[in-house]
């Protein structure tokens, strides 16, 4: 008999990087020859908490997965129910994501009926153990959530640190898998052709949903740096805000830098996220404090040189002018970063580029999870 993982974690209908990611493991798992379900909500988050327009994907139901939408995360007996209809799958891997200390009361309910079955080995691939976003709970919510796993998987050595604050039992480090699965890239031409952004001239991308944490204000200061205007570089930004507007706004006409800017707010489809990365010169990615980046391994697919701030995990997975480079998460330092990547060129990271993403492969988390469950207590 094959044997079979449950992925309990965000999927179609939902959208946004959590999803794509859980679809493409659930394809590698696939791909090595195990039977793999996936478990979704049918709601994430209450409505008045979700920062962004909606939380569907407006694409097709992937055909070649199996998906079930199933989970509540605000209702105590859906827990019930579902818990115990995962329990009786009696899968040997059940994987389940942890991003948000919200999500704990739902998600540790489900571990503690499905590890009555006496056969699941209970892994959580862990995001952020500590959250961005700070909220009444957070300890207690996280505490309850990661009592009943029996190992974990983290993608950065900052997350693998602050684990140890919760939890001794083993923990697999490994690296965020390239985002191989928006389709290949196209010339820079035909991608600013197809977004309607000018074909010759210099930009730069902020990719992905706009949080404070991400240090988009931080850029748009280092955009008005007057050797960033003479240079004639522009900044496409690419992502929905998942926060108030209006402090950028005000920032954007206090600065004068609006003739700089390509913005494209709205939430940006699967299917057109190929185009973003492949229309950039360069990837900037400004943040005030990360774990790890889902924008990163983006960059590394489209072979794309990034700028990154030496916060979190962001350096161990861009190595400071080889693949692009680090600066402070502070504007005239990132200004300066910029400017070092024109200098520099595309084409002296390109080599380099080419040659770390081979690191990248989503055999290697699988086989952290494979191996964590055959060794886990």
């Amino acid at each position: 008999m094959k044997k079979r993982v449950v992925i309990i974690g965000p999927a179609w209908p939902l959208r946004g990087g959590l999803a794509s990611f859980d679809e493409r493991v659930a394809r590698q798992f696939m791909a090595e020859g195990y039977e793999t379900i996936i478990y979704t909500f049918s709601l994430q988050y209450p409505g008045f908490l979700f920062p962004g327009t909606t939380q569907y994907s407006t694409e097709p139901a992937p055909a070649d997965l199996d998906i079930r939408v199933r989970i509540n995360s605000i209702n105590p007996i859906n827990w019930l129910t579902v818990g115990r209809e995962i329990r009786h799958l009696k899968a040997d891997i059940v994987l389940t994501r942890f991003w948000l200390p919200m999500l704990g009361p739902c998600l540790g309910t489900l571990l503690r009926i499905i590890k009555k079955n006496r056969h699941s080995k209970l892994i959580c691939l862990v995001d952020n153990i500590i959250p961005h976003e700070h909220r009444a709970g957070d300890t207690a919510f996280t505490r309850y959530f990661v009592k009943p796993v029996d190992g974990f998987v983290t993608m950065s050595e900052k997350v693998t640190k602050d684990l140890a604050a919760f939890s001794s039992k083993p923990v697999a480090q490994t690296v965020h898998p390239l985002f191989d699965n928006f389709g290949a890239a196209v010339s820079k031409e035909e991608a600013r052709e197809k977004l309607g952004l000018p074909v010759q001239g210099k930009i730069i991308l902020f990719f992905g949903f706009i949080r404070k944490y991400k240090g988009l204000d931080l850029l748009l200061q280092a955009m008005q740096e007057p050797a960033i205007r003479e240079a004639g570089i522009k900044l496409l930004i690419a992502g929905e805000f998942y926060e108030d507007r209006k402090e950028y706004d005000a920032l954007i006409d206090r600065t004068g830098i609006a003739p700089q800017l390509l913005l494209r707010t709205d939430f940006i489809s699967n299917s057109e996220v190929r185009y973003y990365l492949s229309a950039a010169d360069f990837v900037i990615q400004p943040y005030r404090h990360a774990t790890q980046s889902g924008v990163t391994p983006l960059a590394y697919h489209f072979e794309k040189p990034m700028l990154v701030t030496d916060v979190g995990g962001l350096p161990e997975l861009v190595p400071d002018h080889r693949v692009g480079i680090v600066t402070a998460p502070e504007p005239a330092a990132i200004a300066r970063g910029i400017l070092e990547l024109y200098r520099l060129g595309e084409a002296f990271f390109l080599p380099q580029l080419k040659a770390e993403k081979n690191r990248y492969g989503w055999d290697k988390l699988t086989n952290a999870v494979t191996t964590l469950a055959e060794t886990a207590w």
